[in-house]
Order: structure tokens, then C-alpha cells, then sequence
């Protein structure tokens, strides 16, 4: 299974915001610092808080942060609210059942096994579990920041 770049983008933002907890965070900033499309970043940033992971002030000295504690963010929670589609084949959309196989197929079975036991990882992890090396994370931004 791949990710899409909004979930992906959506993951990077909470580690981003996760590990800068002290002060507010621009949209730009993050952009600049993923080398990632502001535009496309700020639909990312609209999901998060409307989803409630985020929060975000508008106008001068702006920006955002978590919205909970990172240890409240659940990375399954987050995946399956930022992914359009975890259909990992045709047979998953039940609109869409066209395959010849389907009613002898073990396939889809097997498939929707192997997407629980993802899912089950992910639900075992919050944003915190992915903070543990914050320090680093830190280091490693404001050398970003400077380059910027």
C-alpha cells in the first residue's frame, strides 16, 4: 500500500508541528522546509483542522500547531481520515466488482487480512511514539530554517 502525497504531507506536518510545539508554524515555512507546493500543503492544512488535529490562526503573526497532545493523535486515526481510498484492489469497492474471480477468489480474503494487520500497527502509534527523538527533529528543522 502507498500513500498518497496527502496523507504523507499530512503525517509530515503533524511530525513538523509535533516537534515545534513551542510556537506557531507557517504554512511556507513547512512548504519550504519539505520542498513541497504551498497550495497543495494548504489543502492538507485545511483537512488536519477540520479534522481537528490542528488549529490555525489567521492574519499577522499567524500559523498553527497541534490542536491535542501528541499522544492524543492517533496515526491509524490520521491515515484513514487523510486517504481518499484504502481499497487496496478493485474488489475492495463494492461499486466496482467486475472481476471475473471474485466469487472464487481467496485473494480478497487474504488482502483484507493483510489491511487489518496494517491498520492494527498503525493504531498502536501516536504522534508522540514518533516525537521520541524531538531533539533531533529540532536540530534538524532550524538548520533548515536558516538555510531558508
Amino acid at each position: 500500500m502507498q500513500f498518497t502525497h496527502f496523507t504523507d504531507y499530512s503525517l509530515r506536518t503533524l511530525i513538523y508541528l509535533g516537534a515545534l510545539q513551542s510556537r506557531l508554524v507557517t504554512i511556507s515555512e513547512v512548504a519550504g522546509n519539505y520542498g513541497i507546493s504551498q497550495s497543495h500543503l494548504t489543502k492538507v492544512v485545511h483537512q488536519l483542522a477540520n479534522r481537528g488535529y490542528i488549529q490555525t490562526m489567521r492574519g499577522k503573526g499567524g500559523g498553527m500547531r497541534l490542536a491535542r497532545l501528541p499522544q492524543l493523535i492517533n496515526i491509524g486515526d490520521v491515515v484513514r481520515d487523510m486517504e481518499e481510498n484504502i481499497n487496496l484492489v478493485e474488489c475492495f469497492n463494492a461499486k466496482n466488482q467486475s472481476c471475473p474471480l471474485l466469487p472464487a477468489c481467496i485473494l480478497k480474503s487474504v488482502l483484507v487480512e493483510a489491511r487489518k494487520n496494517f491498520f492494527d500497527t498503525l493504531d498502536r502509534y501516536t504522534l508522540a511514539d514518533l516525537l521520541t527523538n524531538q531533539s533531533s527533529l529540532r536540530k534538524m528543522l532550524d538548520l533548515q530554517n536558516k538555510t531558508h
